[in-house]
């Protein structure tokens, strides 16, 4: 085969001991070195200020591919937390917020028509070899779609673009059909390859199109680029993309219906079939915001999405929390075969923590609530760095590593550390307690300076920057039939607002600090807008609270 035997890479290592001892021991300092080196970040005493986000997007517009969208040349990789970040700014409305609501926007599309995305099934590919979003790498992340989902329902609060949303259905759509595990939980990812070439389950030829879709072929040419010559590797091979005339919709579902009938027939891309915590609750998150958001909805389709949708997470949260567990109840990372195994790290914790605060907003089912709460506790105790600031990768009793890392960058996921100093605020807000608050302030403190310079890395860290200068409000809907006030503040991308909620009667027992004492008005639902627990007077009509919150 070409390869040494075990024996021999151990004599190998015996010789080289024995003649270069003093070297190995140097460079495997200069490892350790680098390995620990974000542990020792100390923090800024600077204040953090506005204008560290104002340099970000700068910096941002510097590299933001005009033409094409997205940040950089090829490849390119969906650029979800980041995107995330300019949302938030332009939802905002302050200074700069056509030009953030432009690139976050833009992208958004480019993406949704380009080649990256299954324009049969749905769902994205991990990334572009080309700056045109074209030619996928095919290979399908359970992360990444988790992100993208949530990144187009925020796109589509934010313009009201029906392709946006679209997208994010599409995309939940396809994680339910394809990544559903029986128990509830989410597998890892679908490989690139099939039959041992990458692509060919996704691929077209201009034949294929014509003999499975005989009147409609046209149109799907047309509106799918499809040529002759291809745009894939092999001669006439074509990946789908989406930049001609729409056919009218009913045409357009069943080109997309008759292709994954015949694509069914292919032999599929491998699956792998682990399940992450951390992963699972970026999936969570997804799904739970979009029920959130659609519960509301005026369409009665869209509520269905969002009921099924709200299932999904619940019952997806079901099975992290029950099976993901050590006899101890420490919560495990990784689950396959019946069986859960190794300690979970921060960042699947602090998803997980994140993960069930939008499933308790979009539920007001306390006990996602509790869970979260615990889990804030957990990593205050076991993670947290209580000399400089931040949280550690691993927990204070995992087993010995070399070095205790803080791993910091928002790329290609949210870093576990910006997801907790993210989650701590949220929940800081639903409490009251300051504790969780200046927990998030430490990791902010180490990074406050370096991220403007270098946002594509750090885009869930300057989501919680955001928050942290926001002063974030807190609104309590306490009535039987909230619906309505809920839909004023479903209306629009509202990433300040923190929401929780519950019936008449049951507020005074509410472990959620934001619910007590907040009683209906004349028998009707009513709503409270608080900042730091302080409440201006309660509102019943919908008018009202959109006055509130600004409207």
């Amino acid at each position: 085969s070409g390869l040494a035997s075990w024996r021999q890479v151990l004599e190998s290592v015996a010789d080289a001991w024995a003649q270069r001892a003093p070297e190995i021991r140097s460079t495997s300092n200069r490892i350790l070195e680098r390995l620990s080196a974000g542990a020792r970040l100390e923090p800024s005493v600077n204040p953090i200020r506005t204008e560290i986000l104002q340099q970000a997007v700068s910096t941002l517009a510097e590299s933001y591919d005009r033409g094409q969208g997205g940040f950089g040349g090829a490849p390119k990789f969906p650029p979800s937390c980041t995107l995330e970040f300019l949302l938030a700014r332009a939802s905002l409305g302050g200074q700069g917020a056509a030009r953030e609501r432009r690139m976050s926007l833009h992208t958004l599309e480019a993406m949704a028509r380009g080649g990256i995305y299954d324009q049969v099934a749905g769902g994205f590919s991990r990334y572009a070899v080309d700056s045109t979003w074209t030619v996928p790498h095919f290979e399908k992340m359970l992360y990444d779609n988790a992100l993208l989902a949530r990144a187009y329902l925020h796109g589509w609060q934010l313009s009201g673009d029906p392709l946006l949303l679209r997208t994010c259905r599409e995309t939940l759509d396809w994680a339910l059909r394809e990544m559903r595990a029986p128990e509830g939980g989410f597998y890892s990812a679908l490989d690139a390859d099939s039959e041992g070439v990458e692509g060919r389950f996704y691929v077209w030829t201009i034949a294929e199109l014509e003999q499975l879709l005989g009147d409609d072929a046209a149109a799907a040419i047309e509106y799918f680029g499809v040529s002759e010559a291809g745009n894939f590797e092999s001669a006439g091979a074509n990946v789908l993309e989406a930049h001609g005339p729409e056919p009218p919709e009913a045409v357009r579902l069943r080109i997309r219906e008759r292709l994954a009938r015949a694509r069914e027939g292919r032999v599929r891309p491998g699956l792998d079939d682990k399940r992450l915590t951390a992963w699972n609750a970026l999936m969570i998150a997804a799904l739970a915001d979009a029920a959130g958001v659609l519960a509301s909805a005026a369409d009665p389709d869209l509520r269905a999405d969002g009921a099924r949708y709200g299932q999904a997470a619940q019952e997806a949260a079901s099975f992290v929390l029950d099976h993901l567990r050590d006899p101890t109840g420490r919560l495990l990372r990784s689950f396959n075969h019946g069986q859960a195994r190794l300690p979970a790290y921060l960042e699947d914790h602090a998803f997980l923590l994140e993960a069930l605060l939008v499933l308790y907003e979009a539920t007001f089912q306390e006990r996602w609530f509790e869970a979260a709460r615990q889990l804030a506790d957990t990593i205050v105790e076991r993670f947290a760095d209580p000399e400089r600031g931040g949280f550690y990768s691993t927990a204070s009793d995992h087993e010995p590593l070399i070095a205790r890392r803080k791993d910091l960058e928002d790329a290609p996921i949210p870093s576990g550390a910006s997801s907790a100093a993210l989650g701590l605020m949220r929940l800081a807000a639903l409490t009251g307690e300051d504790a969780y608050r200046h927990h998030a302030t430490g990791h902010l403190r180490l990074l406050h300076e370096v991220a403007p310079r270098h946002p594509t890395a750090f885009g869930h860290l300057l989501q919680a920057i955001e928050l942290y200068l926001l002063d974030l409000r807190e609104v309590a809907l306490v009535g039987d039939d909230t619906l309505p006030l809920r839909e004023v503040i479903n209306r629009r991308l509202r990433p300040d607002v923190v929401l929780a909620g519950g019936p008449p009667g049951a507020t005074a027992a509410s472990a959620v600090a934001l619910l007590k004492g907040r009683e209906e008005r004349d028998g009707r639902a009513t709503a409270y807008v608080c900042q730091r627990m302080t409440c201006q007077r309660p509102v019943t009509e919908p008018a009202e609270l959109a006055q509130l919150l600004g409207d």
